[in-house]
């Protein structure tokens, strides 16, 4: 998605990435990088007597998942701006599959030849349920 200068995008423009499925070593290496090792991540006993019944991944891995299946072509995109209004809806599992829907809302001209490109992202799983949203800022180039 993000391989385009600024004045190539439109508002309204949207965009579906391929899928990614979550895995128990995700979650693991995950809570190894982050030393996030609480238990509804990381404890299969201790998850069976949640809501959830079963370890859930982690909201920020799926986050960092989901900014894996984007395309940022160097050389166009200079920066990940910001991610703001991030909101978690449902859980994802162990062998959830998700992949990420964006849709342009905003274009603002920035400084030094550069301009914003804001789009709300949606995380959705294989059951069609939006496992999270957020409104994501890319800073790209001008031609």
């Amino acid at each position: 998605m993000f391989a385009k200068y600024f004045e190539e995008y439109q508002i309204g423009e949207s965009w579906q990435s391929k899928g990614r499925t979550i895995t128990e070593a995700d979650i693991v290496n995950f809570a190894s990088l982050s030393g996030d090792w609480y238990p509804l991540h990381t404890d299969a006993e201790y998850a069976r007597q949640t809501p959830f019944q079963q370890r859930i991944a982690h909201g920020l891995l799926v986050l960092s998942v989901g900014s894996g299946l984007l395309h940022f072509e160097p050389g166009i995109v200079v920066a990940f701006y910001s991610m703001d209004e991030v909101r978690f809806y449902h859980p994802t599992f162990i062998g959830d599959t998700i992949h990420v829907n964006l849709e342009v809302t905003e274009l603002t001209g920035h400084k030094n030849e550069t301009g914003l490109v804001t789009v709300r992202q949606q995380l959705v799983k294989q059951t069609e349920e939006e496992v999270a949203t957020s409104k994501v800022k890319i800073l790209v180039n001008k031609k």
